[in-house]
């Protein structure tokens, strides 16, 4: 990336943690006061602070949030270039303020850890990502209002005061390809997405999963569906229109996830026809099945050895992922198939993957902490199923420089194209 400060370099080398993300947008105010501000906007159910950094005047706002999910740690890079280069491009502030939330959710980043990881197995071995109600976006899909946690109750209060016309959250997925769920179309974004990702070698999602009968304004680019549309999965307990997502809705404004990889898969591309998808997917069910029964085999077997205090979010976060199999197993076994392209059933096979193999690294964790005997039988289903997920999608790293240009260019073109004509 072009004229990089030393700001965007710490971004690039290394995924940083909030308290270096809170010491750069420090360093960022105190070099331009007269465009930045820096200010606490909430606390976390632990009391760390949730940081706000601000950069233009202008009330008509984009908002764009990092550290949503614990366990995606590029957006906290992204955001940092993001923000470097709207104080550097007086182009980008002329008429819009940029606003960034640092991290959503701080508790989460303390416990995920992934400073630089070199395979997947590194990744797992530290790995956090919370049970869903306790996920700053997606609690209030589960959770009534007066249960919701401090964090989302600070990130809806801050689209309450901004109104942004656009709010872009921040995600990444582990291993597969870039794509863009959108709560509203943006018509043109499509193009300027692909063609980033074409210039940075970043495969393009064909088939995301979590995007199944979406409509879709261009390839990889899906719009949530309206309300009346059934789910593709219905044992899957969120819904997506009641997520902090579609706050921004109220004031006319519309937001934009882009999700970029860690490690990248070009068989994510194929969207050829599976030649057997119903076959495939009752494959795929009964493989989840047995690899979460393997994981919950060693946890009703340790629990009872189990200190006190150990029922924390790790074991919480373990025990709620595979909560959701028998239900998801179910549905991949019974139900018609959402997509039938080789990339779509690659999405589920990735899926199916990725819920016991999460379960087990988190509960690995637990289990090492309280020196439990069931301790290595757990590392080595997580040592055999990271290596497997990586040797069967074919695993190539993506710089981490790539990831945030990618990231970074498509907030860009989505804030362009989000605007309305003559606004």
């Amino acid at each position: 990336m072009a004229d990089q400060t030393g700001v965007s370099q710490l971004a690039v080398q290394r995924y940083p943690t909030v308290p270096e993300l809170t010491s750069s947008a420090q360093q960022l105010v105190a070099h331009r006061p007269d465009l930045g501000t820096l200010r606490q906007i909430g606390a976390s159910r632990a009391g760390r602070p949730l940081h706000l950094l601000s950069v233009g005047r202008s009330s008509r706002a984009v908002l764009v949030v990092a550290g949503a999910h614990a366990n995606e740690p590029t957006g906290g890079s992204t955001l940092l270039h993001l923000a470097e280069w709207t104080l550097r491009d007086q182009r980008l502030r002329a008429d819009t303020s940029w606003h960034f939330l640092l991290c959503a959710d701080p508790d989460g980043a303390h416990l995920h850890r992934t400073p630089a990881p070199r395979t997947l197995l590194d990744y797992h071995r530290n790995f956090f990502r919370p049970a869903g109600p306790e996920q700053p976006e997606w609690s209030p899909s589960v959770l009534p209002p007066d249960l919701l946690p401090p964090e989302t109750r600070a990130l809806t209060s801050v689209i309450d005061e901004l109104r942004p016309y656009l709010q872009v959250s921040l995600h990444g997925t582990d291993l597969g390809g870039s794509w863009v769920q959108l709560t509203k179309d943006i018509p043109g974004l499509a193009e300027p997405f692909a063609k980033s990702a074409a210039e940075l070698h970043i495969p393009v999602e064909a088939g995301a999963s979590d995007a199944a009968g979406w409509p879709a304004s261009g390839p990889g680019v899906h719009i949530l569906p309206g309300p009346g549309v059934d789910a593709a999965y219905p044992s899957l307990p969120e819904d997506a229109r009641l997520t902090t997502w579609h706050h921004a809705h109220r004031y006319g404004g519309r937001t934009a996830i882009v999700e970029v990889p860690m490690w990248a898969s070009d068989l994510v591309g194929d969207a050829a026809t599976h030649p057997s998808p119903v076959r495939a997917m009752r494959i795929l069910a009964r493989r989840l099945r047995r690899d979460a029964g393997l994981v919950e085999e060693i946890l009703v077997e340790a629990l009872p050895r189990l200190p006190e205090g150990a029922e924390g979010p790790l074991l919480r976060a373990s025990r709620w992922a595979l909560a959701l199999v028998p239900g998801l197993a179910d549905d991949w076994g019974r139900l018609p198939p959402a997509g039938t392209s080789r990339a779509y059933i690659g999405s589920v096979d990735a899926f199916g993957r990725r819920l016991p193999l999460r379960a087990a690294a988190m509960l690995l964790r637990v289990l090492e902490d309280a020196g439990d005997r069931a301790a290595p039988r757990l590392e080595q289903l997580v040592t055999l199923w990271s290596n497997a997920f990586a040797e069967r999608f074919r695993a190539r790293w993506v710089p981490l420089e790539d990831q945030v240009e990618h990231q970074s260019r498509t907030t860009l073109a989505a804030a362009r194209h989000a605007r309305v004509p003559g606004d």
